[in-house]
């Protein structure tokens, strides 16, 4: 009697089933980081779901001290996006599944993963194009690349960089498949006391408008596919429920009010950590 093999993929992927084998002639590779980005966000919850939706976010490549990477940048600046190759290094997951249930579909479908931008994925490598805004190689502590339109968490490890160029990677006639489904986006307001608070906050984070990315965020719902499953905004069951991220050194706290989202106060992290945090299906 056949011994039956176990369908389950153990991570990284050493065996893909029952008819693998192992790629020749090596079966593993080794990368080392050739920096990191720095960026504000400092938990995944908020992040937006594809580089570019926000475009406010703003980000930092610090490459490794060394004068070979500041002259492999040679000729960089003369393009006006890049490409990040990077490590989703806090994933999460030891064990990838061959199907996700995908944001932008609701959570209520599923698909497979190499046919989605899921970070839980075979091998953990992830793509972003942002705008490169400038590049300066005379910090002493090593070459400093300003983007934006980042959708990354801060401290990301960072591979490689590539220039965009616009003959070779965009396809104005390409198909986008299932993620074709329209982006739905909600009104986002403030209440008085948000907006008090974030002016004083602003006058920390003068490269960025605070405000605006906070819409940019809001707008476009980021909590994750099974909150939004189970607590629909537009639902009135979700009247009042209440939600946080955190952004750079402050805590933004909204609500759900009538199908728009209102943030009602933006708050000082305390020794990093936001105060009176609970568990995100709702503060109250």
């Amino acid at each position: 009697m056949q011994k039956k093999t176990s369908q389950k993929s153990p991570y990284p992927g050493a065996d893909y089933g029952p008819e693998s084998k192992k790629p020749s002639p090596l079966n593993a590779y080794e990368f080392a980081p050739i920096g990191v980005v720095r960026t504000g966000f400092a938990e995944k919850f908020g992040i937006p779901r594809q580089p570019g939706m926000v475009l406010e976010a703003k980000g930092v490549i610090e490459l490794k001290n060394h004068a070979f990477l500041t002259q492999a940048c040679r000729m960089l600046e003369t393009f006006s996006h890049l490409w990040l190759i990077f490590v989703f290094h806090e994933h999460g997951a030891k064990d990838w599944k061959p199907s996700i249930r995908p944001p932008r579909l609701g959570g209520r479908k599923k698909v497979g993963v190499l046919a989605s931008r899921s970070p839980h994925r075979p091998n953990p490598i992830g793509l972003s194009a942002v705008r490169l805004d400038r590049i300066d190689f005379d910090d002493p502590t090593g070459t400093k690349i300003y983007v934006s339109g980042v959708d990354l968490l801060d401290g990301t490890p960072i591979l490689d960089l590539k220039p965009y160029i616009p003959f070779a990677d965009s396809i104005p006639e390409a198909n986008a498949g299932w993620a074709s489904e329209p982006i739905a986006k909600f009104p986002v307001e403030f209440s008085e006391t948000s907006t008090a608070s974030l002016a004083l906050h602003q006058l920390r984070h003068a490269d960025t408008n605070l405000r605006q990315m906070i819409i940019e965020m809001l707008e476009l719902d980021p909590r994750p596919a099974s909150q939004k499953r189970k607590m629909p905004a537009t639902d009135e069951s979700s009247e009042g429920l209440r939600f946080a991220f955190t952004l750079f050194d402050v805590d933004v706290k909204w609500e759900i009010r009538g199908e728009r989202f209102i943030v009602l106060d933006v708050e000082d992290l305390v020794d990093g950590k936001p105060r009176g945090r609970v568990k995100q299906e709702g503060l109250t």
